[in-house]
């Protein structure tokens, strides 16, 4: 490396985040690594660098931090906010603050509270001069963190300081410094989905909201998109600031046919991570359709009871691991059992292994017209289980809105009949319908793009 400084991207897609390793060919800096840490050592290791220095850009509400863990393992000197009081020992940080990761390299600590209240930016200066800002939940691509996490009393508040930390680091930094963000790709922490997978503080000049807008137009837009967010976000802050324990990835227990018949009698949480599709045409009666390639870790920590017990169903054992390390993320520790194989060597008699009825939304609206397609049941309901934002933006006419995270407390609400079910693409759908037919509803998965309901002749509304 002759000159500048390498800045890689760990990506976690599962949870929405980003991490980063900065390397100067001898010395790294980590900034705000997820749990699963070994992943960032293999990192170091193949680019020949030493982990010397780990910062948070704030205390994380999203997912478990593996900043404690990771300097444990590597000797790393752990730096963070100053104002943020946790119950171990770190390097405190504040406004100003500088720290020299290596002779060719350092850190510039920026405060920049609103996604917290002591959120802190890292500005990284190399041979060269400065390069670019780790942003955490601040400054995101065309939208910034979220302000609601602390609780909706300070949202308010905490958008209107947010709106001056984006102008602080417009203001402190060239137009070509590159902009690190933590969060935005995907998961709950921002207030929108980033666009695209790089930017310069010039080109968020031009187009993120919170460098465009005045103050007051800033904040009336971003408590208007705030909606709800994941319920295990409640556990997430409380764990780092005590200090996560280590991770513990070994395989858990087998659950031969005969255990799981047992788990599922007693309505424990067993989870297939295959996909929907597969899920649909043949699973275990109970189980409930959590598929790995979607944010399986995400909904599921969004329903399932803290602390209950869960089961995982994979068709590998590869599947099962990769299960394992999306939940340790956000602080699901212990998987009671898990079992391996296809639904039929799972049973433990024939009459466990159950299908579920799908559709299109071109199925839904001949149904709806009268005309129902061979099959399937005429609908008691129409179920859409998306969130709050997406139903007021446009649903389907005379439909019942249940949000998925909200489904098993409300079921009693849904109406009489053959449930047909929708989401935005099909997954949540699936999901819905497990859980539904885990209290004997009959059910149809509409696995269909929403965004083409209208188009194939479904009845579409918005809300007033």
């Amino acid at each position: 490396m002759e000159s500048g400084i390498d800045v890689r991207v760990i990506e976690t897609s599962s949870l929405g985040d980003r991490s980063y390793l900065a390397n100067d060919g001898e010395a790294a800096l980590v900034v705000d690594p997820q749990r699963d840490v070994d992943r960032i050592i293999a990192l170091a290791g193949r680019l020949g660098t030493r982990i010397t220095h780990v910062v948070e850009t704030h205390i994380h509400n999203d997912y478990v931090s593996g900043g404690l863990e990771l300097c444990r393992l590597t000797g790393a000197t752990y730096a963070m906010a100053a104002a943020d009081h946790v119950a171990f020992q770190r390097t405190p940080l504040s406004d100003g603050d500088l720290l020299e990761v290596s002779p060719r390299m350092r850190v510039r600590a920026v405060a920049t509270p609103g996604h917290t209240f002591h959120h802190l930016a890292y500005v990284l200066e190399g041979p060269d001069g400065t390069e670019g800002v780790f942003t955490g939940g601040s400054l995101l691509f065309g939208t910034t963190g979220r302000t609601d996490l602390l609780g909706r009393e300070h949202a308010e508040a905490l958008a209107r300081r947010q709106h001056a930390s984006a102008h602080r680091l417009a203001d402190l930094l060239p137009e070509g410094a590159q902009v690190w963000p933590t969060h935005g790709f995907g998961g709950f922490c921002s207030a929108a989905r980033a666009e695209g997978g790089t930017s310069t503080v010039g080109r968020e000049r031009e187009r993120n909201p919170a460098l465009r807008l005045a103050a007051d137009e800033f904040v009336a837009h971003t408590l208007a998109g705030l909606d709800t967010y994941p319920a295990y976000y409640a556990h997430m802050g409380v764990t780092n600031l005590a200090g996560p324990e280590p991770v513990d990835l070994r395989p858990p227990a087998v659950a031969d046919p005969h255990h799981l018949r047992l788990r599922l009698a007693a309505g424990e949480w067993v989870v297939d991570l295959r996909n929907r599709k597969a899920y649909a045409r043949a699973h275990l009666a109970g189980t409930v359709s959590l598929a790995l390639d979607g944010p399986m870790a995400t909904w599921l920590g969004w329903l399932i009871d803290w602390g209950a017990p869960l089961t995982l169903l994979g068709q590998s054992a590869d599947e099962v691991a990769r299960a394992q390390r999306d939940l340790v993320r956000i602080g699901i520790d212990r998987v009671a059992a898990a079992a391996t194989g296809t639904p039929e060597q799972m049973a433990a008699e024939p009459g466990q292994v159950r299908s579920t009825d799908t559709a299109d939304f071109a199925d839904l609206a001949a149904a709806l017209e009268g005309r129902v397609p061979d099959g399937l049941p005429e609908p008691g309901a129409v179920l859409d289980v998306r969130l709050g934002r997406e139903w007021e933006g446009s649903h389907v006419a005379g439909a019942v809105h249940i949000p998925l995270p909200e489904l098993s407390r409300r079921v009693d609400e849904v109406p009489e009949g053959a449930v047909w079910v929708h989401c935005g693409g099909g997954y949540r759908a699936t999901a819905a319908a497990s859980l539904l037919a885990r209290v004997g509803r009959r059910v149809v998965v509409v696995d269909d793009d929403f965004a083409t309901a209208a188009d194939q002749g479904v009845p579409v509304t918005a809300s007033a």
